[in-house]
C-alpha cells in the first residue's frame, strides 16, 4: 500500500512519524472527561470489553453499588483503567452506564468517533495507555485520567478521518468474514471430536456387538457384556492426598493450576509451582492420575477438565472450583476422564447447577449419581485408543485453523494501525460497495469487568 510522501518526525514513542500535515495534540484537548455518577435503574448497564461497549455481558460480576455509575452516552470513548483488563474499550452506540474502574470520554466536534474507536483500540496506544499509568504490582497498574489527558494522539483533518473509517470498515468486514469462516470451521471440527468421544463412551466402537436394552433414558442401548454403574461404585469424588502428603515437607513445590491453565481439550498447563505451605489450606486437592473436572459456570460447560497422568509431581492444588475423581480398580483414569467429556454429562450437569447467576455449581452428588454403562478394562483400552486416534488427526486440523485465526486477528490490527498512525496513506483509495461484518477479532466471554471504583481517584 501506498505511503505518506511528506512525513513529519514527533518525538513520540509510540507514534514516531506522522503525515506532515497531521496534528499531534493532547487527549485534554480532543476530550472531555464525563464523570456524572447515575443508578443503573436509570441507565441500562454496559459491559466494557474487548469487543467494545456491549450491553452487561450476563457472566459479568454484578457490583453491589448499583447506584453508583458513571454515565455514558453514545458517541462517547469508554476505557477500563487496569491494565488487566488491556484492550477493554472502544466508542459506546449505546446510553447506559458503567463500573467506576473505567474512563468515559466525551470527543469534541471535530473527531469522527469511529476513527476514535480505531485509534484508541489499537495496540500502540493501549500499550502507551497502560504505561502512563502507576500501580504496586508491575502486571496490575491503573491509569487515570489525569495520567491519561497529557498523551498526544494524531489528528489527521476531518475530512481524511472520515475516509480512514470507510476504508477499514471495509477492511475490517473482509478480514472478520474471514474470521467467522474459520471459527465455523473449528466449530464443526470440535463438535465431531465430541461426537467420537459421547458415541465411543456410551455405545463403544464395535458396530457388530450385540447390544442389551436399559432403564437409564440417556442409555437406551448398550454392548450386551457392559454394566450399568454409578460413578461412585467405580471411582471416589474428592480424594483425599493425605498420604502421600506425608512422604513431603511444607516447602516442597508441587503444581499449581488456576482455572486458566486448565484447558477445555484435557490439557494442563503445569508451569506454576508453588510451596505446600503455601497452597494446602484454601485450595483444592489432587494427586496424579486423579480427574479434575470444573465445577463452575462457564467452565464445566465449556468443558475443562484433564486426566492428570501428566502432572509434572505427585500431587497438586489449584482453584477451589475443581472436583477431583479418583478412579478405582474397574475404571481407567483415562477412561474415567472421557466419560466426563461426554455431551450427556456435561449437560445434564449443566441442568443440575445450583447457585446465583454467573456463580452456579454443579453438585458432587450429580457426579456421584451420575449413571454410565462400563466395559471391561481390555475393551476400556481400545477404547481410549481409538477416541485417541481419531481426536488427534482432528487436533491437528483444529490447531491448523486456529494458526489462521490468529493470522487473520494479528493482519487486523498491524492494518488499523498502519492506517490511524498514518503509516498508510489510504486518501485516494475507493471503497467498493461490501457487505459489513462485525468485529470478530477478540475472544468471547474473557471480560468481567465490575469493579468498584479507581482507588484514590476523586470524585
Amino acid at each position: 500500500m501506498k505511503k505518506y510522501s511528506n512525513v513529519m518526525n514527533t518525538n513520540v514513542t509510540w507514534i514516531p512519524q506522522i503525515p506532515a500535515h497531521w496534528k499531534l495534540q493532547k487527549i485534554n484537548a480532543l476530550f472531555t472527561e464525563r464523570k456524572k455518577k447515575v443508578s443503573d435503574k436509570d441507565y441500562k448497564p454496559l459491559s466494557v470489553t474487548k469487543k467494545g461497549i456491549l450491553p452487561q455481558l450476563a457472566h459479568a460480576a454484578k457490583s453491589n453499588d448499583s447506584d453508583n455509575r458513571k454515565l455514558v452516552k453514545a458517541g462517547d470513548f469508554v476505557i477500563n483503567s487496569r491494565s488487566d483488563r488491556k484492550g477493554s474499550c472502544g466508542v459506546s452506540k449505546l446510553d447506559g452506564s458503567v463500573s467506576l474502574i473505567n474512563i468515559v470520554l466525551t470527543p469534541r466536534n471535530e473527531l469522527n468517533s469511529e476513527y476514535i474507536h480505531y485509534l484508541l483500540r489499537n495496540y500502540r496506544f493501549s500499550e502507551e495507555y497502560y504505561r502512563n499509568g502507576r500501580g504496586i504490582v508491575a502486571d496490575l497498574w491503573t491509569t487515570r485520567y489525569s495520567e491519561m489527558r497529557t498523551i498526544l494522539i494524531p489528528v489527521p483533518p476531518r475530512a481524511e478521518q472520515d475516509q480512514i473509517v470507510r476504508f477499514l470498515d471495509w477492511k475490517v468486514s473482509e478480514i472478520n468474514k474471514l474470521i467467522g469462516i474459520r471459527r465455523k470451521e473449528i466449530q464443526e471440527l470440535e463438535e465431531l471430536k465430541a461426537e467420537i468421544i459421547n458415541s465411543a463412551i456410551l455405545q463403544g466402537i464395535d458396530s457388530n456387538v450385540v447390544m442389551k436394552k436399559t432403564d437409564v433414558y440417556y442409555l437406551p442401548k448398550i454392548p450386551a457384556t457392559w454394566k450399568v454403574i454409578k460413578i461412585k461404585r467405580i471411582c471416589k469424588v474428592g480424594a483425599s492426598i493425605s498420604n502421600q502428603l506425608k512422604k513431603h515437607t511444607d516447602q516442597d513445590k508441587v503444581v499449581f493450576l488456576p482455572m486458566e491453565n486448565i484447558s477445555e481439550n484435557g490439557k494442563i498447563d503445569c508451569s506454576i509451582k508453588q510451596p505446600i505451605a503455601k497452597v494446602r489450606t484454601g485450595f483444592s486437592s489432587f494427586a496424579k492420575n486423579d480427574v479434575i473436572v470444573a465445577k463452575i459456570t462457564p467452565c464445566f460447560e465449556n468443558g475443562k477438565g484433564a486426566c492428570l497422568d501428566e502432572l509434572e509431581s505427585d500431587i497438586g492444588y489449584g482453584t477451589t472450583e475443581l472436583f477431583n475423581l479418583r478412579a478405582g480398580n474397574d475404571v481407567l483414569p483415562k477412561y474415567l476422564y472421557y466419560i466426563t467429556m461426554t455431551k450427556i454429562f456435561r449437560s445434564l450437569g449443566e441442568g443440575q447447577m445450583t447457585g446465583s447467576a454467573g456463580q452456579k455449581r454443579v453438585p458432587a452428588d450429580f457426579i456421584r449419581n451420575f449413571v454410565i454403562g462400563l466395559p471391561s478394562i481390555a475393551i476400556q483400552y481400545k477404547i481410549i485408543d481409538y477416541i485417541c486416534l481419531k481426536t488427534s488427526q482432528i487436533n491437528r486440523l483444529i490447531c491448523t485453523k486456529h494458526k489462521q485465526l490468529e493470522f487473520l486477528k494479528e493482519l487486523c490490527s498491524t492494518i488499523i494501525s498502519d492506517v490511524v498512525t498514518g503509516k498508510i496513506d489510504v486518501r485516494n483509495i475507493p471503497v467498493p460497495a461490501y457487505e459489513h461484518v462485525d468485529d470478530l477479532t477478540a475472544d468471547d466471554g474473557e471480560d468481567n469487568d465490575e469493579e468498584t471504583g479507581i482507588p484514590g481517584e476523586e470524585d
